[in-house]
């Protein structure tokens, strides 16, 4: 819609005329998200940063304090060493027995809080 109003012609009925030349050439039709329901927040109060929240949800970033980015990075390294020890669990070892066995992260998580908390 590049087109500028004419003068003399009323706001509302040069505007009722582009949505229906536009519905006849079908423009309308097969919209990404037509016959979905409207996103939840719809009814919050307007935030200027919308687009950045829902830009980090899609891409599943967050921004967490300090402390709990690196409890949840603590989390997903115990849980990657846990499946590595579970692998060679169930392997046949190449060599000698590994002679490990899986951590328990909650353990190692509260094990972790708790010297963090005596310094």
């Amino acid at each position: 819609m590049t087109e500028r109003k004419p003068p003399g012609v009323d706001f509302e009925s040069w505007v009722d005329k582009q949505i229906r030349e536009a519905e006849t050439r079908g423009e309308f039709e097969r919209l990404p998200g037509a016959g979905k329901p409207l996103p939840a927040d719809v009814d919050s109060t307007y935030d200027e940063l919308w687009w950045v929240k829902r830009k980090m949800a899609r891409e599943g970033l967050s921004v967490l304090p300090p402390a709990l980015a690196l409890e949840q990075a603590v989390r997903k390294i115990i849980g990657e060493i846990n499946d590595k020890i579970r692998d060679m669990m169930f392997k046949p070892p190449p060599g000698p027995p590994l002679g490990k066995k899986p951590y328990d992260v909650e353990d190692v998580v509260r094990q972790w809080q708790e010297r963090r908390a005596d310094r």
